[in-house]
């Protein structure tokens, strides 16, 4: 997988790839540790947390190599995550002011869950990421209506937002501004559970800071396939065993991370 590479001398933190994560809120301070997490075990260089309150001291208690403060400064941030583990009816004036701020900006934007409400008309490119209801949600917002299969539907959605949407689900499609599809196995069905988009997210976002240069479609791709397969070994599941595995916690698929970059690697 050209998006994983072993690091040289020559590589430092930075060159690593720099992400930043405004995620979580008090009520889901989860959402932000699994992508914090997710982001330092798919192989990011420097990880910032910008966020406040029990989501940043969760943060910090879980990944104390974590930088959490509100302000970025000068940091050279290669991709922000935005959205998971929040909700827009509860975002203040602020807060949504500090989310335009990053969508306006040069940074690539991987855009979940409660910020997905602002995609659209960005100038940072955007990776928008729904669910299944939340991408309903959204085919009525751009009224696309329900009309065609689901890989019609996406490649409507990614051309009238002008962004690469990768819809989850058993089968992840994602779709680019130019209407071409992408089909991921998303891997085992013990994915399906809390927190696994989270996680999902914080490798996204990982793996596009890394790839600066990369086209954002088949980074994405990436990152789903790198997903699914982190998903396999959590569960012991080989994929071409056809065996059953066990059930799984997002965490779980988080820390298999290292070993499924192991894999592509070896």
């Amino acid at each position: 997988m050209p998006f994983l590479r072993v690091p040289t001398a020559a590589d430092d933190k930075y060159s690593r790839g720099v992400v930043a994560l405004r995620t979580g809120s008090d009520a889901y301070p989860g959402a932000a540790v699994l992508g914090v997490e997710a982001a330092w075990r798919a192989g990011a260089g420097f990880v910032r947390y910008v966020g406040e309150g029990r989501a940043a001291d969760a943060v910090i208690a879980r990944r104390p190599e974590t930088v959490a403060a509100t302000d970025v400064g000068r940091t050279r941030v290669g991709a922000w995550v935005i959205g998971s583990g929040t909700a827009a009816a509860n975002r203040t004036e602020a807060e949504r002011s500090a989310l335009v701020e990053i969508l306006a900006g040069k940074a690539p934007v991987v855009v979940d869950a409660g910020a997905l409400d602002l995609a659209g008309g960005t100038a940072a490119p955007t990776l928008i990421t729904p669910h299944g209801g939340e991408f309903a949600r959204l085919m009525d917002r751009l009224r696309l209506g329900t009309a065609g299969d689901r890989t019609a539907q996406v490649a409507q959605a990614a051309v009238a937002l002008d962004a690469i949407v990768l819809l989850k689900g058993a089968e992840t499609l994602l779709a680019g501004p130019d209407g071409s599809v992408i089909s991921v196995a998303a891997g085992t069905g013990w994915l399906a559970t809390a927190g696994t988009g989270d996680v999902l997210a914080g490798i996204l976002g990982a793996l596009v800071a890394a790839n600066p240069h990369a086209p954002l479609l088949e980074t994405a791709a990436a990152g789903a396939w790198l997903h699914g397969h982190a998903g396999y070994i959590a569960a012991g599941v080989p994929e071409s065993s056809g065996g059953h595995g066990h059930p799984i916690v997002a965490m779980d698929v988080a820390e298999a991370l290292p070993a499924a970059v192991a894999d592509l690697l070896s």
